[in-house]
């Protein structure tokens, strides 16, 4: 285990406009830090994120880190440090225990508490598959699912259920992503669509892409996108979800479908999304994060870094008409997005070369009127401070 005070450059984007137009916009970050190997993480592929109060748990290619808020401080686990397997591809934590569950890409699963690793792997519990893609606590209950189906294991009784094509309605039994909200569980899987687990009754609900076509969706919000599904995220009776040919969403009545040919989604290659409440959810994509922050009007916000000069760039749409373009010194660490957790007003976003850290100072949901900014009308403050 190691730790280290990270030095970090807090540099803020002060935009304005030379006119006084306004318009109903939405809130755009322009206020960002970075973390890499250089700040103490094991690595700068971040898989994973996971917030606990002061606490940010962070997963990596080659190792488990965790930032003290308050602090500063991060910390990291190696496998010399005891982490059973170096690649952490998910994180969640009990919030009645404080225990942190940790998916493991090909080493199973594992339960830090109190200092201590314990593991779980195929020749020791009932997990079906050591290459972990996602997990999640449901009450007593830690969901993993990987690439052969889902284990679903008690904390309280040991006990281990198994699902695969034998007992759930997977066509495909590559899982990859879970989460639990409001009495349900949600598996993304490959090939399979999205998997409804209700938790009270047992029972299971499948959505496909009812027009049956792989290639395109020939009837828009018919349904889930596409089967080749990645991320859930189940928050306010709202379903989102992330595929590799477009993203959704879902109120238990109707399917609107997100493409990046007519919104201000990067790329419909999604690797991740998480939903911040029914009108807002990052979409983590191989070309940058798409943001829909007011699903009633179609409006996004789109970040992305520029190669050349690794400026943030964040573009407010609506639908594909461009209202604003705002630039500012840091943004996300690189274009290639992995994962999206929210902390209060701030977003903590991990890509292959680093994580980024949105602060939401003056944050508020959905639009209000507000000047509009542009890339010509802007000053850089440069607001250096070393902890």
């Amino acid at each position: 285990m190691s730790r280290m005070n990270s030095r970090r450059v807090c540099l803020v984007c002060i935009a304005f406009s030379t006119s006084v137009a306004t318009a109903k916009l939405p809130y755009v970050y322009t206020d960002w830090e970075h973390f890499t190997v250089k700040d103490g993480l094991p690595n700068d592929h971040v898989f994973c994120v996971k917030v606990d109060g002061p606490r940010v748990w962070v997963g990596t290619e080659n190792g488990l880190a965790r930032i003290d808020k308050p602090t500063g401080e991060v910390w990291s686990w190696q496998e010399k440090d005891g982490l059973p397997w170096q690649v952490v591809s998910s994180i969640d934590v009990n919030p009645k225990t404080g225990e942190v569950w940790i998916g493991l890409f090909g080493g199973g699963l594992a339960r830090f508490s109190g200092g201590r690793f314990d593991h779980w792997h195929q020749l020791n519990s009932g997990l079906v598959n050591d290459v972990v893609y996602g997990v999640t606590v449901e009450n007593d209950n830690v969901w993993a699912a990987t690439t052969a189906g889902a284990s679903r294991y008690n904390t309280v009784t040991g006990e281990w259920t198994i699902y695969t094509e034998k007992n759930a309605p997977m066509e495909e039994i590559w899982n990859y992503g879970v989460c639990y909200n409001n009495g349900k569980v949600y598996l993304g899987i490959w090939g399979s669509g999205v998997l409804e687990f209700d938790v009270a009754t047992e029972k299971w609900k499948d959505y496909l892409d009812p027009d049956g076509e792989m290639e395109i969706d020939l009837y828009r919000d018919d349904g889930v996108v596409h089967v080749i599904t990645t991320g859930v995220s189940y928050v306010d009776n709202i379903l989102w979800v992330s595929s590799y040919f477009g993203m959704c969403r879902y109120d238990g009545r109707h399917w609107r479908g997100y493409y990046e040919r007519e919104t201000g989604l990067p790329s419909d290659f999604g690797n991740a999304v998480k939903g911040r409440n029914a009108n807002e959810a990052w979409f983590a994509t191989d070309k940058g994060i798409g943001v829909v922050t007011d699903f009633a009007s179609d409006t996004w916000v789109t970040y992305t870094m520029d190669p050349n000069t690794h400026e943030g760039i964040a573009v407010v749409s609506r639908n594909k008409d461009v209202l604003e373009k705002v630039r500012s010194p840091q943004g996300i660490p690189h274009n290639y997005a992995l994962w999206v957790e929210f902390d209060g007003n701030d977003v903590w976003v991990g890509t292959s070369k680093g994580l980024g850290h949105a602060k939401g100072t003056g944050y508020y949901p959905g639009l209000k009127d507000r000047p509009v900014h542009t890339p010509s009308a802007r000053n850089l403050v440069d607001a250096r401070q070393a902890n």
